[in-house]
């Protein structure tokens, strides 16, 4: 038995990286530091060390050779979940281009509200860091930050800041959804303002917001059961503010055209920059894998996830090339599901070919063609993950010798055997 300190998470997306994991053979413990999103993901057991072939245990090249059978003939196969580390998704990628396929990563559906306003007007977003040391006033839209990610409050905000002289005097407001704990609670106190509404409000909600930023008068005294004085309270206390955070989770916003708010946000943090104050936005991603699918991909393509491969080419369309779209429509004839962090996180059942290279221990309701399972970035085998803010790429720790291949092994034996 170890003790092995100063671990970093590829689960939580902030970048947590001083867990403290206790080796005992295969099994791992979480001893200091742990949370509700990083504890369960890192203590998943180890069930399946063996590949399965139609639902019998099989060599890892049998598994390999069949999974490359079923591609071979292939005219649109789905890539799906893209729940893997950098060099995992370096070898999906070639896989991807080899036989054609559309890569869809599995959180792309919230992530697009985010790309279609990057696309369109662009943004001005801050980094974890500037969050910690210069944030006085965080605005929280529309989502619950402390299930997000439970320690964020603890790393970024009731901490020691560069530039801020007493960091429990920061104030935290969230307009939306209300916090699930008490984490958004300052050391000495100081408690969140919480203004609630319905999700699906918060358009009309921002669109108020950004009106009083910009001093439109509004005529009405209430929207959505919020009254407009309320509102107005915090566009002063962001336009009061030294330096403002506005955050948001693109996949909370769980309505249509969603990537119409995330603009408002986007332009009403331009709009406060306008008036001798600084404010920056700050969209909450990273879990599973879904930051690095979508810089692998970008850096080797020029697009995001949700881009196909079938013309020769990379053809990016983020409507069009919908995993979950081509599979009911019937346009695809083969999956595969890759998804190295989570066991709970299985493929859409679907009659096609499937292929899952997946963490030990998922249980399928219908058993996959093939099943392979991989050791997880961070515990089985070294590895780099980016963390929600883009501009560090984690450098994950091995913890443990489990014999299971990496994502990228098994991806890049499948490409080969093509």
């Amino acid at each position: 038995m170890t003790e092995i300190t100063e671990v970093p998470s590829p689960f939580c997306g902030i970048g947590t990286d001083d867990l403290s994991i206790q080796v005992d053979g295969l099994s791992l413990k979480v001893t200091a530091n742990g949370c509700a999103v990083n504890t369960p993901l890192f203590e998943q057991a180890i069930t399946d060390t063996s590949p399965r072939v139609g639902g019998k245990e099989a060599s890892l090249e049998a598994a390999v050779a069949k999974a490359a059978e079923l591609l071979r003939n292939t005219k649109l196969p789905v890539i799906g979940g893209c729940a893997t580390d950098v060099n995992g998704m370096r070898g999906l990628l070639a896989l991807a281009d080899h036989c054609g396929a559309v890569v869809d990563n599995m959180n792309f559906v919230g992530a697009r509200n985010n790309f279609l306003a990057l696309q369109d007007s662009g943004w001005m977003n801050t980094t974890l860091a500037e969050v910690k040391n210069r944030c006085d006033v965080l605005l929280v839209v529309g989502t619950d930050l402390e299930a997000f990610a439970p320690r964020f409050f603890e790393r970024y905000l009731w901490t020691d800041a560069m530039f801020v002289e007493d960091s429990s005097q920061r104030q935290v407001i969230y307009l939306g959804k209300a916090p699930s704990g008490s984490a958004s609670t300052s050391p000495n106190g100081n408690q969140a303002q919480v203004f609630e509404c319905a999700t699906a409000d918060l358009p009309e909600v921002m669109a108020v917001l950004r009106a009083l930023v910009k001093k439109q008068p509004i005529r009405s005294t209430c929207v959505a059961g919020l009254a407009v004085a309320d509102l107005q309270g915090i566009a002063d206390q962001l336009k009061a503010a030294k330096y403002g955070v506005v955050t948001w989770a693109a996949g909370a916003l769980a309505y249509s055209q969603a990537e119409l708010t995330v603009q408002t946000l986007s332009e009403m943090i331009k709009d406060i920059n306008d008036q001798n104050t600084r404010c920056s936005g700050l969209p909450l991603a990273g879990k599973e894998g879904d930051q690095t699918a979508n810089q692998v991909c970008g850096w080797t393509t020029g697009y995001p996830a949700r881009t196909r491969f079938s013309r020769g080419y990379p053809e990016y369309d983020p409507f069009l090339n919908d995993s979950r779209t081509l599979l009911a429509n019937g346009e695809a004839d083969a999956l595969v599901w890759v998804q190295a962090f989570n066991n709970q996180s299985v493929p859409p059942v679907t009659g096609l070919p499937t292929i899952v290279v997946g963490r030990s221990g998922m249980t399928f309701s219908q058993e996959p063609d093939v099943y392979i399972p991989v050791g997880t970035p961070g515990i089985d085998h070294a590895g780099h993950a980016f963390r929600m803010d883009n501009v560090v790429a984690i450098r994950l720790k091995k913890l443990r010798d489990s014999g299971l291949p990496s994502t990228a092994d098994v991806l890049n034996a499948i490409e080969h055997a093509l």
